[in-house]
């Protein structure tokens, strides 16, 4: 089953004007399962043109709140609606396991698209009455066009992490996803249209980076706004490229973030949200637990459980609901976890389960590398310092409270964290030193969309979700009239 994916441009879908075309591997079994358009300089200033002229001249920055809500809420009713059909192409595209992509990622997506059309048809404006009868109040205005660059990992759900606010607070968009699952932005750009968004509202540009679709909308004095989710570096060559405009920008980058067990835990509650933390998505999440500190006294314990635990989790063909492990993306990203095993072998990890490629039967055409325990590494190496995302779990004792959060602070990255711990102070303390964007104790991957998301030092720039999301699409203006008294 091959699907034809074409760009969506001012309400039509359109090829690349060059004709060019590119293949999307499937990572079951590495045959195609889409052909794209490739996407060069010229097509996406076609997608910011639309987006530029929808803007400055269409209905959607003007409309009520209350009528855009009403076809974000069509746009959330269409994902509803078509939740297998997406999911499947989802899991196809990115070997995502079914059970995650239909019953956590699509309906996260409609929730996307439903959380900020109601937030911004609620959000506030501020009003002052100053001395001598100066009264001022402000207006968030939409900020104009803004490009969303989405990850391979979680494609629909970040797609709409971006687009949702971005349209609900008034902006147009043009949203690129990653080359490596370019399907399901292509499925939302069907259902925006079913759901009567207007033309140019949402632009879909498919293609590549470096000297194509993905660096123009960086370098584009069109665009105003950059809305990015992936690596570092590839974070530090977007803000450089968007310098000379000036543009606002909201990073989420890489992340190698700890998971604090400590002695007093609930070791069933802390065993398994661990091995979710480490090996959810096959470990491509950038909120992973991917560094495992274990408090001495219960660390052999721990670790017998976690061991166990990982080898009886399902790896298999995505598309059975039974599986829990499924394939890395590209042979490329598997190669590059496999090989990130074996440096940590060679630094004196301890192997304890997994470590290789997964070969039996039909899983020898796919991706799949199981879930992997290394355990007795030290901070400084490696593995424990570079981001591997994939199913690979790192492991260190501590001994005191203090230095577990030298070893949680000891990173270049700084996106998220976790504690277990039955003690409250314990957990506060914790949560208040560990330096990081998102910090969770006694749980991992639960969110509140009002909260602010994001991370310091590498893991990024700004926050988004809530009042953070609709800071980042408008633009705030203060209007002062001098009244008589």
């Amino acid at each position: 089953m091959t699907r034809q994916v074409r760009h969506f441009i001012g309400g039509e879908f359109v090829d690349s004007l060059s004709g060019a075309t590119f293949e999307s591997i499937s990572p079951i079994d590495n045959t195609v399962c889409a052909v794209v358009a490739e996407g060069g300089v010229e097509d996406a200033d076609r997608a910011i043109a639309a987006a530029r002229t929808a803007f400055d001249e269409g209905p959607w920055p003007r409309m009520a709140t209350a009528e855009r809500k009403a076809i974000l809420h069509r746009v959330a009713d269409g994902l509803e609606s078509r939740v297998d059909e997406i999911a499947e192409w989802e899991t196809r595209d990115m070997g995502k396991p079914i059970a995650e992509s239909s019953t956590k990622d699509v309906p996260r997506a409609a929730m996307n698209f439903r959380f900020f059309a109601d937030y911004a048809s609620i959000a506030e404006d501020q009003a002052f009455h100053g001395p001598h009868g100066l009264f001022t109040y402000t207006r968030r205005e939409p900020a104009g066009v803004a490009a969303l660059i989405s990850p391979w990992n979680f494609p629909l759900m970040l797609a709409t992490w971006k687009a949702g606010p971005a349209l609900a607070f008034g902006c147009t968009a043009v949203l690129k996803p990653a080359e490596q699952s370019p399907v399901t932005a292509s499925l939302l750009a069907e259902v925006c249209a079913e759901a009567g968004l207007p033309e140019g509202v949402l632009n879909v540009v498919q293609g590549f980076g470096p000297e194509a679709a993905g660096e123009r909308l960086t370098t584009s004095p069109g665009v105003d706004v950059i809305c990015f989710t992936g690596e570092s570096a590839t974070g530090q060559k977007i803000m450089a490229a968007a310098a000379p405009t000036l543009k606002k920008l909201s990073f989420e980058l890489g992340g190698k973030s700890p998971n604090i067990v400590m002695a007093d835990a609930d070791l069933d509650r802390a065993v398994a949200g661990s091995v979710e933390a480490a090996f959810r998505n096959q470990g491509e999440v950038c909120l992973a637990g991917s560094r495992l500190l274990v408090q001495r006294p219960v660390y052999d314990e721990f670790l017998a459980r976690f061991v166990a635990r990982a080898e009886d989790m399902t790896i298999g063909n995505p598309l059975d609901r039974s599986t829990r492990v499924g394939p890395l993306v590209t042979v490329e990203h598997m190669e590059k976890v496999l090989s990130y095993i074996d440096i940590g072998q060679n630094e004196g990890a301890k192997l304890l389960t997994g470590g290789s490629r997964v070969t039996a039967g039909d899983l020898a055409r796919g991706n799949y590398v199981a879930p992997t325990v290394l355990a007795d590494v030290d901070n400084s190496w490696r593995v424990s310092q570079e981001e591997i995302f994939g199913p690979v779990q790192v492991v260190m004792p501590f001994d005191t409270v203090e230095e577990a959060i030298a070893l949680a602070n000891g990173t270049r990255y700084g996106l998220a964290g976790v504690v277990w711990t039955s003690n409250l102070d314990t957990a506060h303390r914790v949560a208040a030193e560990v330096n990081c964007g998102t910090m969770w104790v006694n749980c991992w991957f639960m969110r509140d969309l009002r909260a602010p998301f994001g991370g310091t030092k590498d893991s990024g720039i700004g926050r988004e979700g809530g009042r953070y999301s609709e800071e980042l699409f408008t633009e705030a203006k203060s209007v002062m009239t001098q009244l008589a008294h």
